[in-house]
């Protein structure tokens, strides 16, 4: 396992982290915590929850794998977040002072922990002033709930104004930003990456397998059946089979990681995580398990790095289509400089 910096803090984390959106639904909890004792045993330090996933049950999973082993908690950094609403008031969703006072206090009671060391908002709030949630982050770190701030799918402008603003008024400041990241999901490279390495933000992609698409057991023209989440339900979210199979670039992107897995005798999800770890600002890939063996699959990425030519073909087949402009090569030509 390898470490880096959370964001431009002196935390050290995995480059690989335990994402448990699966545990309390599609892993029960002996498989949740075995997956955590595996991720532990191979070096594993970072471990990402929120208060929504299997409505609180995930939370409460990970708690009593701490309070059942003594030290635990002194081996991981642990990340959750508060925004969204598990099912009560209105006044239980959005990043309010109201809101997260109430969603954090119930996710350190769930997890069992006096501090949790990354929180993160889980998404932009436009009801709220973002002004609003940065001072009760700022208040929280210096109660001692929380040591970092972290925020999730972003906008470019809406992360780089909530930075700014954490400097103009000395407030903690944001060190992650958790986006949707893959090679069939590229997008936040058109800002985003930019504004985390200008400001010292340290990317934790999520779904970086792009639910099980680039694991190469979805197959052209022939929709999925049985155990898999697509399978269940093929018109799941923003990975519904129907659209990306009629996407060419799907097929593409797909072929080039099946040759560089081929060429090298390794899975398909190590090459794909391979290449996101080491993509500019990624501090560490959130992985998605049902069971300890896909876990331990995703764990063969750590420590491998793939080499300039491999790099090329995957990012050249999974190249964004963009518009001209403003992304495109006219935008880019028309901002561009050269001494």
């Amino acid at each position: 396992m390898e470490y880096r910096t959370l964001g431009k803090t002196g935390t050290l984390v995995s480059t690989l982290c335990l994402g448990t959106m699966t545990f309390g639904s599609e892993s029960d909890e002996s498989v949740s915590h075995a997956q955590l004792d595996r991720f532990v045993e191979v070096g594993g330090t970072l471990v990402d929850t929120a208060n929504v996933y299997s409505g609180g049950v995930s939370e409460e999973i990970i708690g009593r794998w701490l309070a059942a082993r003594p030290g635990a908690r002194e081996q991981i950094v642990l990340a959750t977040k508060g925004r969204f609403s598990r099912g009560g008031s209105g006044n239980e969703l959005g990043l309010s002072r109201l809101s997260l006072t109430r969603a954090l206090d119930a996710s350190l009671r769930r997890l069992g922990v006096e501090t949790i060391d990354l929180y993160q908002a889980h998404a932009w709030d436009p009801l709220t002033p973002i002004e609003e949630a940065l001072r009760f982050f700022d208040d929280a770190v210096r109660a001692g709930k929380i040591h970092y701030v972290g925020v999730s799918n972003f906008l470019g402008w809406q992360l780089q104004k909530a930075s700014l603003l954490t400097q103009v008024h000395g407030l903690a400041p944001i060190v992650t930003l958790q986006p949707q990241y893959n090679l069939l999901q590229r997008s936040i490279e058109l800002e985003l990456t930019d504004v985390c390495r200008n400001e010292g933000i340290g990317i934790l992609p999520w779904s970086p397998l792009a639910g099980g698409w680039l694991t190469g057991k979805y197959q052209r023209d022939s929709a999925p059946t049985g155990a898999t989440r697509l399978g269940e339900n093929p018109d799941r979210g923003m990975e519904a089979y129907a659209k990306r199979n009629a996407d060419e670039r799907t097929w593409r992107v797909i072929d080039a990681v099946r040759k560089v897995a081929d060429s090298r005798g390794i899975s398909m999800a190590q090459v794909a995580l391979a290449w996101l770890a080491d993509r500019p600002a990624v501090t560490s890939v959130i992985l998605g398990a049902r069971t300890v063996e896909q876990l331990d699959d995703n764990l063969g990425a750590a420590g491998l790095h793939l080499s300039e030519e491999e790099t090329a073909l995957l990012t050249e087949a999974s190249e964004p289509i963009v518009d001209d402009y403003p992304y495109g090569v006219a935008g880019a030509n028309q901002r561009d400089r050269k001494a």
